[in-house]
């Protein structure tokens, strides 16, 4: 294998599903084990192009993105303009992440400016695991009730 990983696990209906578009071989490879130990199928997006196609062809369950993907600074992020695209009613369903080295995790305030679900300091990848499975709960019981009323509605 090359110093740039490439994975593209095939993905079944049902399966929990994650996208890592993090360039640096070592914080990438520590995101994809902790992801599959938390049984998620993972692709992994290496240049722009190849994580616009993948985002419009299959909704996420998680999605991994480095706040200088591609050498850009996080205003010029090609992956979080792609992700900002995405419709609501599908990002709904996704956690986002973002994650560097300028950013505190779980800065609530951070995420909230980004218009991510989490952001994640590269020194704290060792406590990927926990993390990741109570934020991803969290979201899930905090979207609960809107989706029990969209459902009612006849809206989902």
């Amino acid at each position: 294998m090359s110093e740039m990983e490439a994975r593209y696990d095939i993905f079944e209906p049902g399966d929990l599903t994650a996208l890592v578009c993090v360039e640096q071989p070592d914080p990438q490879q520590r995101i994809v084990n902790a992801l599959t130990g938390l049984d998620y199928k993972v692709h992994t997006g290496l240049f722009a192009e190849d994580i616009s196609l993948k985002l419009k062809t299959h909704p996420y369950d998680v999605i991994f993105f480095d706040e200088n993907f591609n050498g850009q600074p996080v205003s010029q992020n090609p992956v979080l303009a792609e992700i900002i695209q995405i419709p609501p009613n599908q990002r709904r369903q996704q956690f986002v992440v973002m994650v560097g080295s300028s950013v505190m995790t779980n800065d609530e305030m951070s995420a909230f400016i980004y218009s991510v679900d989490l952001v994640f300091n590269f020194g704290d990848l060792a406590n990927l695991k926990p993390v990741l499975r109570r934020g991803v709960t969290r979201q899930k019981e905090f979207y609960h009730t809107f989706k029990e009323n969209l459902k009612q509605m006849g809206m989902l």
